[in-house]
């Protein structure tokens, strides 16, 4: 069962989609196989866009053909050149393998020993090895089987489960309203850092909210909060949004290093808002939450 309402957790997206998982049936057409595809793609590939010249036409003509399963088109994808450039040979070790456990078995690692064996993996038999060893564990086919598309489903509560891993696949889930990479916070690096060679859990934290205790917001090092008051006491042209803006660049002033980062919470009118975006996208800052102040 849920734990708890997903809206409130940050993974309501994930609720909706794991409520009736898709599974090829024989006898279903091309257009319910289409739609598996997009389903595979945006799974195995965290939400990522995916231009046409990119797609693999060939793995996928071969599914529509019922020459190949969903286990083996979630395979010739993990494997491709455009699920390695983008997520093992532009990452950090750690952070690949935190997301080819959600993309390919839908959960976090249960601790750093199931971890540092794909890492070991990865050093001495190879990437291919690597993905195989995902998607033909007992995990994948108890619970995905051939036939039923990937899915996220470590953010609920599972019998034989943990509470470490519970709690670390908040920490994979939520922030990729983009896609695994452009719109997460963490980036390249690992996301469970240092709470994964400790094996122990990480708080559970509701999405950012209006005492900046989210997970999404990331306290300054040096300037805490760092509020700055902008328009604050909108008339009657619209409500005050609160704006929280965090990895925050100041790559356009003189003498600040293009390395620092910081964080900013505004105070818009609503008139004001499309101005305020984008001095902060052309500043660099990333929009962590926008919410109406009372």
């Amino acid at each position: 069962m849920p734990f708890g309402p997903a809206s409130l957790l940050g993974v309501e997206r994930f609720a909706e989609e794991s409520e009736a998982p898709l599974e090829l049936i024989p006898g279903d057409d091309d257009t319910k196989k289409e739609q598996m595809i997009r389903a595979v793609y945006k799974q195995v590939l965290g939400n990522a866009y995916v231009m046409d010249s990119e797609r693999q036409v060939i793995a996928e003509s071969q599914f529509k053909l019922g020459e190949i399963s969903v286990r083996e088109l979630v395979r010739r994808i993990a494997k491709s050149d455009l699920y390695r450039t983008r997520f093992f040979d532009n990452c950090a070790r750690y952070r690949f393998i935190e997301l080819a456990f959600r993309h390919l078995l839908g959960r976090a690692p249960v601790d750093f020993n199931e971890m540092r064996d794909h890492a070991e993996r990865l050093d001495s038999k190879g990437y291919n090895a690597d993905i195989d060893s995902f998607l033909d564990s007992n995990d994948y086919q108890n619970t995905f089987g051939e036939w039923t598309v990937p899915y996220q489903r470590g953010w609920k509560t599972e019998s034989c489960g943990t509470m470490q891993e519970f709690t670390w696949c908040f920490q994979l889930l939520r922030g990729n309203s983009s896609s695994s990479l452009k719109g997460d916070l963490a980036g390249n690096s690992s996301k469970l850092g240092g709470a994964a060679y400790q094996n122990r859990p990480i708080a559970v934290v509701p999405p950012s909210s209006l005492e900046a205790t989210g997970w999404s917001f990331r306290p300054a090092p040096n300037l805490q909060n760092a509020p700055t008051r902008l328009g604050v006491g909108a008339g009657d042209q619209g409500m005050t949004y609160r704006v929280e803006v965090t990895a925050y660049s100041a790559n356009n002033l003189r003498r600040i290093s293009r390395y620092t980062r910081s964080n900013r919470v505004y105070y818009v009118p609503f008139d004001k808002l499309s101005e305020q975006f984008k001095r902060i996208h052309r500043e660099g800052g990333k929009i962590a939450s926008i919410t109406p102040v009372t």
